[in-house]
């Protein structure tokens, strides 16, 4: 249909034309869906509510094929674990309290496909949406994180599409103003045509001031504001993440290539304090960001979630193209748009402010007594539907769940009869392949490109254990957040797989000093329409849901990224996790690198084990996959996060790193050259030293303790049963790491191996 008055396809042009075939299956609907939404309607649907409902019933909008795995989060959720929460699951971003009157917004969200279709404008409205999602909250954005994962380090493509996607999140990013704190940069085949974009925001506000999506209060207008709507982004993320790649293990053909939306920072910096001008003047009923499936999410969403419906006037949406129809206006995910629902008597409050912000701001609407959602364009009605049938009642499909038919071989496939290094030439040679690999070396290559200090509350930024900043200058009481998964352990064994990442974060935050409160994730995964695919998913659902229980730690809310896998290709399960922590004094955190006290101790507080299934050894060595991931014992970690805030908050500890990927010899190496330091290392007697080096067994950090600090420190943890070891001792006048019996390097050679690696493949 053209915008022609007599040619737009009305409600009553539909009912009368029941017969008219509609491209419904080109829209992403299967055809008992399409008849569902008939019989809904009691006709066809014009093209617009096609449109609407095509976007809306996606997978990346409607969750269709995750919802009923996704409620066992609410099933394993205690009161007490509520309790913390402010907003959870259902909302833009979830909130929790952090005490002093202050509350924290936090969020990641997938950008994946429209990645690698356009990695710069990909990557950068992955950024700008979900600062958007926490702008909706009522909060001002302080802090963004970047988890990223790519096809082989040394793949033509690779360079393409992580040039692109570095770039595009650290333009926008730094022209927002907000500082990026941490993330991840992993390297694996199976990302090869299917990267990870994972964007996270934290957002800060008073209690008080927590804004929430609902169109409530019969005569209320309905504002947009923001950019103007375009035709870039139609069928974008809500359909290029609803739809698996086409073509070989390098991604060469697409199966659909759509818009990828267009982001102006600028803009959004401007609307960001637009939004907090209009949260302050108190003058917002409701409000909600314009993302995936654009003003058919808006509005419906508001509308379902309110108390009465909405009469839209589409045609008075500022465009800016000419000729676009109803159904691509309402389809268009054109950035930087918000829509807020006021008062009448506030509304010229509210235009005065944005005017102030030189916002284009318009009403296109008001909330009714009724209970549906009707757009008009230029008088006639193009849409005329129950708002919960598109935002909230969408497909449920009980996709088929079975155990892939290699997992049993995958498993007993183990590391064990890998040839490992009996002397200690190799071990030195090994230490220096592995710190060099891609996915251990320093990310600095990549995090120099982002700003990781603006707005000066930065307190920690990678490659510190978790990122941190400060929400409250007066009294400095901050935050911390860090994002993890390791998709090889997930492939071994989902269930614990997620709860390894879960352990990974929540240990990452404790090493910082910080208290972990709240989890949000990004679930990636591949087609829902294999039923071994479902299985990973449900099996890490249950592992994280379980673990958060255990731990007393709740799921505010994130995402789910299904189809990310090229042809019959699917990525590893890479349910990445993001736990944020409370620091009631950022002064005491707890950095990363050894050498803030003279001649500090060292210790490896809990246990390590020969667990070398999905380790980083045996992939960078031999290619190898196969085995049990480590074991996980969440009380220990539980336990562990207790001791390493004690030694924060009391002045015991100078320094902690984690223990994870590459084992105590990488978080060695990494603390050493953070803190310009040297040390010498003992490694047990009687222990095979390759063990006790390159393990990945989980609940291990080193910490460094000063000497007026160790007896007291060692004692806390012997009457709360934390196994810990002496290892060696910082020596601040030293250039060198020696591994005592095993090999001793210069502090030169080790950074020259660890940040060589991606200047040399990506410069």
């Amino acid at each position: 249909m053209t915008t022609t008055e007599h040619l737009i396809d009305t409600v009553e042009h539909a009912t009368a034309t029941p017969d008219n075939a509609q491209p419904y299956r080109e829209l992403g609907l299967k055809d008992d869906e399409y008849q569902r939404i008939r019989d809904i309607l009691g006709r066809r649907p014009t093209d617009a509510e096609l449109a609407m409902y095509s976007v809306m019933w996606s997978e990346h909008c409607s969750y269709k094929s995750s919802k009923i795995h996704l409620a066992y989060f609410g099933r394993t959720t205690t009161d007490e674990m509520r309790a913390k929460m402010l907003a959870g699951i259902g909302e833009n971003a979830g909130v929790v309290d952090i005490g002093d009157g202050w509350a924290v917004t936090f969020k990641v969200e997938s950008h994946n496909h429209p990645s690698y279709v356009e990695p710069y404008q990909g990557a950068a409205t992955g950024v700008g949406g979900i600062v958007r999602d926490i702008m909706a909250m009522g909060a001002r954005p302080i802090a963004v994180v970047d988890p990223l994962r790519f096809g082989p380090a040394d793949a033509p493509d690779t360079r393409r599409v992580l040039h692109g996607v570095v770039a595009g999140v650290g333009g926008y990013g730094n022209c927002l103003g907000l500082p990026n704190i941490g993330g991840e940069l992993v390297f694996d085949a199976s990302y090869a045509g299917n990267p990870l974009l994972n964007a996270g925001c934290i957002g800060a506000l008073r209690v008080e001031d927590l804004h929430l999506a609902h169109a409530s209060g019969t005569g209320n207008k309905v504002i947009l504001f923001g950019a103007r709507t375009g035709l870039d982004g139609i069928g974008g993320v809500s359909v290029l993440a609803s739809d698996t790649f086409s073509g070989d293990e390098g991604g060469s053909g697409r199966k659909k290539l759509p818009s990828v939306q267009v982001g102006d920072p600028f803009t959004e910096k401007v609307l960001i304090e637009c939004c907090l001008e209009l949260y302050r003047e108190g003058i917002v009923v409701g409000i909600q960001d314009l993302g995936g499936a654009g003003l058919s999410c808006a509005t419906s969403e508001l509308a379902s979630a309110g108390d009465g419906g909405m009469h839209v006037w589409l045609d008075r949406v500022p465009l800016r193209a000419k000729g676009m129809t109803p159904a691509e206006v309402l389809s268009s995910e054109s950035q930087e748009r918000m829509m807020a629902v006021v008062k009448p008597s506030d509304v010229d409050a509210f235009m005065r402010v944005c005017k102030k912000w030189d916002v284009i701001a318009t009403e296109i609407g008001e909330v009714t007594d009724g209970d549906r959602l009707v757009i008009t364009w230029h008088d006639q009605v193009v849409v005329d539907v129950p708002p919960r049938t598109v935002a909230h009642e969408g497909p449920v499909y009980h996709r088929p769940i079975e155990r892939p038919a290699d997992q049993d071989a995958l498993q007993a496939n183990g590391p064990e009869s890998l040839p490992r290094p009996t002397t200690a030439e190799d071990l030195r040679a090994l230490l220096l392949r592995m710190i060099s690999s891609p996915n251990l070396a320093s990310k600095r290559w990549v995090t120099e490109q982002y700003d990781r200090y603006v707005r000066g509350n930065t307190v920690l930024a990678q490659p510190s254990d978790s990122g941190m900043v400060r929400v409250d200058e007066q009294t400095n009481r901050g935050v911390a957040l860090a994002t993890d998964c390791n998709g090889r352990f997930c492939k071994l064994d989902p269930y614990q797989g997620a709860q390894l990442a879960l352990a990974e974060a929540y240990r990452n935050v404790a090493s910082t000093g910080a208290t972990p409160l709240a989890v949000t994730d990004c679930l990636n995964f591949g087609s829902p329409e294999d039923p071994a695919v479902m299985w990973q998913f449900e099996q890490a659902i249950k592992g994280l849901a379980d673990g958060c229980a255990q731990l007393g730690i709740p799921v505010t809310g994130g995402n789910v990224s299904f189809y990310n896998q090229t042809g019959s290709t699917a990525i590893l399960p890479t349910p990445v996790v993001g736990v944020l922590g409370v620091i009631d004094d950022v002064t005491r955190r707890i950095p990363t690198g050894f050498g803030t006290e003279p001649g500090e101790t060292l210790l490896l507080l809990g246990d390590t084990r020969d667990e070398f299934g999905g380790s980083e050894w045996a992939h960078v060595e031999h290619g190898h996959l196969g085995g049990r991931p480590p074991q996980v014992d969440l009380e220990r970690e539980r336990l562990l996060a207790e001791v390493l805030v004690a030694g924060s908050r009391d002045g015991m500890l100078s320094a902690a790193h984690d223990l994870s990927d590459g084992g105590l010899a990488q978080a060695i190496v990494e603390s050493c050259l953070i803190g310009e330091t040297g040390a010498r290392i003992i490694l047990p007697e009687g222990v095979d030293p390759f063990v006790q080096l390159f393990s990945e067994s989980a609940g291990r950090v080193v910490v460094a303790v000063p000497r007026s600090e160790e007896l007291r420190f060692t004692e806390m943890c012997t009457a709360r049963e934390l196994p810990w070891v002496r290892i060696g001792v910082v020596d601040k006048e030293s250039t060198e790491l020696e591994f005592q019996g095993v090999a001793t390097y210069s502090l030169d050679e080790l950074r020259t191996a660890w940040e060589g690696t991606l200047p040399a493949l990506f410069d």
